[in-house]
């Protein structure tokens, strides 16, 4: 079994420099700088949703990416109906990303499956440990919002601008802050989930 097969996948320490895993990473700079591309050259919603398809998970037709969007890997993010990254969006997922229908994700916003160790011989070795990240359906993200490996969000959330999720945040909740904590409860006008 390869680095990553053995230990990324089964979500172990890895080498981040092993080949097999910064393949991945080649592979998902390669799709970032075509989309790129394609959007300078103007390129229609259809076209760009089509390599949006190849190299994503799961993406539906109404997918959007603006500008700048980044990722480690690209297979590993799934994303609902109409999911939109605005500008500068990055999606480290080294392990999956799970998005439910009709998010939206602010400019600048980091999603990250992946740290390292707090040892700094874990470090000089390289390792990246990874734990996946789940959203529900109905979430918007705020500008500048950094979501932490291994976090689950639920159904209609709200968080605000510049905040750092670092734990669970459950439905219906509007966080802020550093880290992100509850601001208050939001209701659901959605009949049937």
């Amino acid at each position: 079994m390869t680095e990553e097969e053995k230990k990324l996948d089964a979500g172990e320490p890895y080498d981040f420099y092993d080949e097999g895993v910064n393949g991945r990473k080649m592979d998902a700079v390669k799709f970032c700088r075509e989309l790129r591309q394609m959007q300078d050259a103007g390129a229609s919603d259809a076209e760009q949703n089509a390599l949006i398809q190849k190299h994503f998970g799961k993406a539906d037709a109404d997918t959007t990416l603006l500008p700048g969007f980044a990722c480690d890997n690209g297979h590993n993010i799934f994303v609902g109906k109409s999911f939109l990254a605005n500008y500068n969006v990055t999606i480290l997922d080294i392990l999956p990303v799970r998005i439910g229908d009709y998010v939206m994700i602010g400019p600048n916003t980091l999603i990250s499956t992946v740290n390292h160790p707090m040892t700094p011989m874990g470090r000089r070795k390289h390792l990246g440990i990874a734990k996946p990240v789940t959203i529900g359906d109905d979430v918007w993200m705020g500008g500048n919002v950094t979501i932490l490996p291994g976090v689950t969000i639920g159904n209609n959330v709200i968080i605000a601008a510049g905040a750092v999720v670092t734990k669970d945040v459950p439905s219906n909740t509007l966080v802020g802050g550093v880290p992100a904590k509850k601001i208050k409860s939001l209701v659901d006008d959605v009949p049937e989930r």
